[in-house]
């Protein structure tokens, strides 16, 4: 059986601009930072044999901090697991892209990664890690799209209409070559902060 913890990256400025980021390479910002430090707090509550990660600075900073407080000096990173690409979409804001292609424009192609691209990078990921760690417990950082399309690919029935938020974690198990999913988009942890955010 093997136990995968899926995580959103902290917080970025676009985020908070609501500005599509993709494979944009943004970096945490200070809310980031203290989200993850809660986060890693959270996590060093048990046990974890290996992080993997986004390339993208956004994840890989936010492996980077969670290892730190989980002594987990190596931080196994994979382009595999960067967020689906927006296409001409990335850094646009809902009101920019209207005004550009119209209230349609989700419709339009615009060069956006297809949801079914998305998800099998983050399976074939997720595939290579039960082989490496049959028995492990791994934790994977990554994005919220391509978290989300891998998610309803290996479990249909689970509801992935609430969108990822920044630092949930997700709880998956692989056990007799079946996935289930334990928790869906937990930030119980950032609450845990409030006071002193």
């Amino acid at each position: 059986m093997t136990h995968i913890a899926l995580i959103r990256h902290g917080s970025t400025a676009w985020n908070k601009e609501k500005r599509s980021q993709g494979q944009t390479d943004n970096p945490l910002d200070q809310e980031g930072r203290e989200q993850e430090a809660l986060l890693a707090v959270r996590l060093a509550e048990e046990s974890w044999d290996a992080i993997y990660a986004s390339d993208l600075e956004r994840a890989s900073e936010t492996a980077r901090i969670i290892g730190e407080r989980l002594h987990i000096q190596e931080i196994h990173l994979d382009p595999r697991l960067r967020e689906m690409s927006g296409g001409q979409v990335e850094g646009t804001t809902e009101e920019e892209r209207i005004a550009k292609w119209g209230a349609d424009w989700s419709s339009l192609d615009l060069g956006k990664e297809l949801p079914e691209a998305g998800a099998a990078r983050g399976i074939a990921v997720l595939e290579d890690i039960i082989r490496q760690h049959p028995d492990g417990r791994v934790i994977v950082v990554s994005h919220g799209a391509v978290l989300r399309n891998t998610l309803r690919t290996l479990v249909p029935e689970l509801d992935i209409r609430v969108k990822l938020g920044n630092t949930s974690i997700t709880r998956m198990i692989h056990q007799d070559q079946v996935w289930q999913c334990e928790l869906y988009n937990c930030s119980t942890h950032l609450a845990q902060g409030k006071g002193s955010l």
